[in-house]
Order: structure tokens, then sequence, then C-alpha cells
């Protein structure tokens, strides 16, 4: 894999060792280093690693490298670093040794510094503001990690590995990007000359294991009437609008709310960058497309949602609308695709309503207000408001039924919602989920659908404490 040594042998991670085994242990605790000397000696790694990359780049063979093992592969860059070690003559703890090997690892085999991260199970996202400060969400928290690329070129040059391994580019014509990574995360990057401090990466990750509605419950989401109700809204093939602000866990809850669909129907999903985690063993999954270096060639959503139509679904799923899709989507629920769903960026139920009514007018038709929400609400039977709350926790704050209009306005009523009863000391927010004492007016489709409605209570309850 690598060239060819003279001698035929290669150094080995034990050698390194040896060079601190005769280092006297301190006595007591060393105080902490001024911070000049921490980025000094933060400084100098950087540059160590970038030595250790080049010499490696060097000598590795990219032709074979997905044919070797990652324990042979291990084996040679320890060497490798073991002897351009010895060469410096500069000694390094077997703990720091086998960082900077894992390290060199992630550079050629992953995304370099982003991978610990990647790996971490309790971050939800990765902010990469500059090459030099990288903050992390964690349970709804945001916090700067230690982590570091390089440079500005390193980290452009991460970005280009993630881009072009689902032929996309990013360049100062094209300074930004939609993206996803194999585990199915959503990227989004954006380069100068539109981002004014450099280059700059946020990933929002995605479990390995998808959410299920019952993890839902365990912590709080919703509750388990409301829960039971979602899955019988899924069943008996209404029409459902999943709405919240960013990271509110919309793909989320649509990606535990599809589990319910039965695997004997034909499902087409639509999406800007590939990201819904469905179980079923029939679905189509489409993607848009981005346009080529001249300008031509862009496949957005509506072109996908029309030619789904040609392809008998018997649910389409829009990862998310954001533009004149909308239009053609509403005439799909409307023309004999029962069960779809889709997700839209809003602050309220009632805002979402506004919200694809925008999106209709946006395809330039020339339709009354009254004929566009006329659409809408014998489109779209409930919409399920997500909001983020200020401790981090992401709830289901309201679950809205579409009744149908009175005038030129869409009516609606809530089923379900979310009270809020104040905070605790320690900043969370206190609350607790309950009916409204209203039963759905579907509530006979569901039964001859059948839902079993019996198991589903819409007594309103008393406050309590979350």
């Amino acid at each position: 894999m690598f060239r060819e040594f003279q001698t035929g042998e290669t150094a080995t991670a034990p050698n390194v060792v040896r060079f601190g085994q005769n280092r006297p242990a301190p006595v007591a605790p060393a105080p902490e280093p001024p911070r000049a000397v921490v980025d000094a000696d933060l400084q100098s790694r950087l540059e160590l690693k970038s030595k250790l990359h080049d010499v490696l780049l060097e000598r590795l063979n990219l032709a074979v490298l997905d044919k070797i093992q990652e324990d042979e592969l291990r084996r040679e860059v320890s060497g490798l670093v073991a002897e351009v070690l010895k060469d410096l003559g500069r000694p390094m703890r077997s703990e720091d040794f086998r960082q900077i090997v894992d390290e060199l690892l992630d550079e050629v085999l992953g995304l370099g510094p982003l991978e610990p991260l990647l790996a971490d199970p309790t971050i939800n996202d990765i902010l990469v503001n500059s090459f030099d400060k990288v903050y992390v969400e964690r349970r709804g928290v945001l916090e700067r990690t230690a982590v570091r690329f390089r440079d500005e070129r390193h980290l452009l040059r991460i970005i280009d590995k993630i881009v072009s391994r689902i032929g996309r580019r990013i360049d100062e014509s094209v300074p930004w990007v939609d993206a996803r990574l194999e585990d199915g995360s959503r990227v989004n990057a954006i380069i100068r000359p539109c981002a004014i401090d450099g280059p700059s990466v946020s990933i929002r990750k995605f479990s390995r294991v998808p959410l299920t509605m019952q993890s839902m419950i365990d912590i709080d989401t919703l509750s388990e009437d409301a829960a039971r109700l979602l899955r019988g809204l899924v069943e008996a093939r209404l029409n459902i609008l999943i709405s919240g602000g960013t990271g509110t866990g919309k793909t989320t809850m649509l990606n535990a709310m599809s589990s319910y669909i039965s695997n004997r129907e034909r499902i087409v999903t639509i999406e800007d960058a590939a990201e819904l985690q469905l179980q079923q063993e029939h679905v189509v999954r489409l993607e848009t497309r981005p346009p080529n270096p001249s300008g031509n060639g862009a496949i957005i959503q509506r072109d996908l949602v029309r030619n789904a139509l040609r392809m008998r679904p018997d649910r389409i799923i829009v990862g998310e609308v954001r533009g004149p899709e909308a239009f053609d989507m509403l005439q799909a629920m409307n023309t004999g695709h029962d069960g779809s769903m889709t997700t839209v960026h809003a602050n309220t139920a009632r805002d979402a309503l506004g919200r694809i009514e925008q999106m209709v007018t946006m395809g330039g038709f020339e339709l009354p207000h009254s004929a566009v929400r006329g659409q809408i609400a014998s489109a779209i039977h409930f919409v399920v408001q997500l909001t983020r709350l200020s401790d981090g926790r992401r709830r289901v704050t309201s679950i809205s039924e579409l009744t149908g209009m009175e005038g030129d306005v869409i009516t609606m009523q809530d089923i379900f919602v979310f009270k809020r009863t104040g905070k605790d000391a320690d900043g969370r927010v206190r609350g607790y989920f309950t009916p409204t004492g209203i039963r759905p007016q579907s509530a006979e489709q569901l039964i001859a659908a059948g839902v079993d409605m019996s198991g589903i209570s819409f007594v309103k309850r008393a406050p309590k404490d979350d």
C-alpha cells in the first residue's frame, strides 16, 4: 500500500512508547500553563499532524485504499508515524501517539476533525463557524468544542470531500451547497465570498436507529393518547402537515409517523437532500438536483411531485414544502393520494396554513384567496406543531384538526395541546400535555377505517407539574 522501503521493514508504535519511558514522574501536578503556551502547543501539534499527513499522502496508494483492512492500515500508519517522529527526534507518550494515529486515519478515511463529533451519539448538531471555531449542540444546548482545523484550506478540503461524494460542487460561482453524509446526516456548507469570515459548515446528525414514537413518549415529546391518535390518522390515510421551526424535530416526527404505514403500500418520497429513514420495503426515493456549472439541468421538487403522480404511489411524502410544489402537493392530496405527509417551517399551526397559501401563490397562479384556502382545507386534515423549548427540549405543542371553511377563513380546532406552567430552578420549562376536551370531527372516519377510538382519551386534564 505504501511505497516500498529499501529494508522491507517498518517501525512500529511500541518503538515510540520507549521515547518517554525514562521520563521521571512529577511529584505534584504542574500548574496550568498560560493560554499563550497552550496555543503554541496546539499550533505545534497541528503543524506536526500536517507534516505527517503530507508524508502519508506521498506514500499512500489511493487506488488500493478501499481494499485494505483498517487494522492493516492502522499498522502501516503507526509505523510511518513512528519513523517520522524518530527522524525528528520528537518523543511522544503512547496515549498521544495513539491519538495522532487516529486523527491521521480520520483524515485519510473520513472527515478529519469532524469524525469524533460525528461518532458522539450525544451530539445533535455540528456547527463550524470558521476553521478555529467549532460548536456542537447537546440536548438542545450549544457549547464550544476544542476541535479545530489546521487552517482555512484544511476546512475547504473537508468540505470538498463531503460534496464530491454525492456528485455536487462548491466554488466561487456556487458558494453554497446542501449535501448529506453516508448515514443520512444533512450538511450545509457556504464559502467565500458569501461567508465573510471563511467557510462555514452546519451538520444535522441523524440517529443510526430512527427514533420511534414510543421513544418520543418516553422523553415526554407527546402523550400516549396523542401518539395513539397520530397512529390512527396514519392508518386511516388522513393527510398530515408537520409544522415547526428549525431543529424542532419535524423530520424525526415524520420518520416516526411513517412507521405506521403498511408494507403493502407504495410510498414515493421527495426531498431536497435525502434524509428520511422509512422502514417499509416498497419505497421509491426521489431527490432534487442542482444546476450544472452552465446553470442548466436543475430538477426542483415541483418536477418530482409531478413525476411522482405518474408512478402509481399510494402515498406521497415530501420532506419539506418550501415553494410552488405546495400547489401540486395539495392537488395530489385532493385527487386520490390520501395519507400523504409533509413538513413546513412555521411557528404555529395557523402560520403553517398561511405559509402553504403563500407558496401556492409563488407558482404564479391567479387564484382567489378563498379558492386557495378551500384547497388547503379540503386537502390537509391535521397539523402537528412542534416547538423547541427554551431549555432545549423538543415538544409537540399542538395537534390541530382542520374542520372546513367559514367565509374565507379556514377553521381549526385543537385536539391536544401542551400547556406551559412556568420554569423550575434549573431553567427547565414546566408543563403538561393534555387533550382539549374536543373529540375530532373525523372520529367517525377513523372508526370506519378500523381505528380503535376507545383507547384514546379526549377528556381535558387538570393542570399538573412537568
